[in-house]
């Protein structure tokens, strides 16, 4: 393999420059490899940053969502990447989950499972550890907040009905949605979920807040309690 004298983008054939490229053709018109390599902004003595995120995306099967969720350590193992590098992808990435998460409306409806998973994906699917979050909903079932009540490891997390219905309590809820991620993937409610839900519903019953829906997200897509006929 010929060496590449500077492996700066100014260095590149003008074909290959993607900044050049997204000034006279537009943003859309990059593909992903050429959006990490504006993001890297050189390669290495053996290849063009276009190449070396076409590597990337390569090793995890060109998807974007697995790239986010690498670490300094796992970007780095590149050559080519480093902890500079890997650091500005991370924050880039994380800027357009973050992105993601926060658009639609201030105040969404929930109408179905699949509205639950909507707003709650962005901020879950990707995660390597369990979190459980909840929804508080108005009467209208529009979105008061979205709140994170624990965080565990890879296998579980601890969940107080008390702190959850508080929360319900200070922001006046009506209702409200419960959801945590699986890292493993796995969708399949456990018998620790099938008890803590249980467990609350009978607690929103008696302080009059509706427990509507218990979701499950992982990178699989969801589960719905409600769905499943399991509320």
């Amino acid at each position: 393999m010929s060496k590449i004298a500077n492996s700066g983008i100014k260095s590149w054939a003008l074909e290959d420059r993607p900044r050049e490229k997204l000034l006279a053709k537009g943003k859309k018109s990059l593909t992903n490899a050429e959006l990490l390599a504006i993001i890297l902004g050189s390669g290495s003595a053996d290849e063009s940053a276009v190449s070396l995120g076409r590597r990337i995306l390569h090793d995890y099967n060109n998807d974007v969502a697995a790239v986010a969720k690498l670490g300094v350590k796992e970007l780095s193992a590149f050559k080519g990447v480093g902890p500079a590098k890997a650091i500005s992808v991370i924050a880039a990435l994380e800027l357009g989950r973050r992105m993601k998460a926060n658009t639609g409306e201030s105040k969404p409806k929930i109408t179905c499972s699949e509205d639950s998973y909507t707003i709650l994906s962005a901020s879950m699917e990707d995660l390597h550890t369990e979190v459980f979050k909840v929804i508080l909903l108005n009467r209208n079932n529009r979105v008061i907040k979205i709140t994170t009540i624990s965080e565990g490891g890879v296998a579980g997390t601890v969940v107080d009905p008390k702190v959850i219905f508080k929360d319900a309590i200070d922001n006046l809820a009506s209702a409200i949605i419960l959801s945590h991620n699986h890292p493993s993937g796995n969708l399949k409610p456990s018998q620790a979920d099938i008890k803590i839900t249980k467990k609350l519903v009978e607690a929103g019953a008696f302080l009059e807040i509706r427990v509507l829906d218990h979701v499950i997200i992982s990178e699989m897509g969801y589960y719905s309690f409600a769905d499943e006929g399991m509320m």
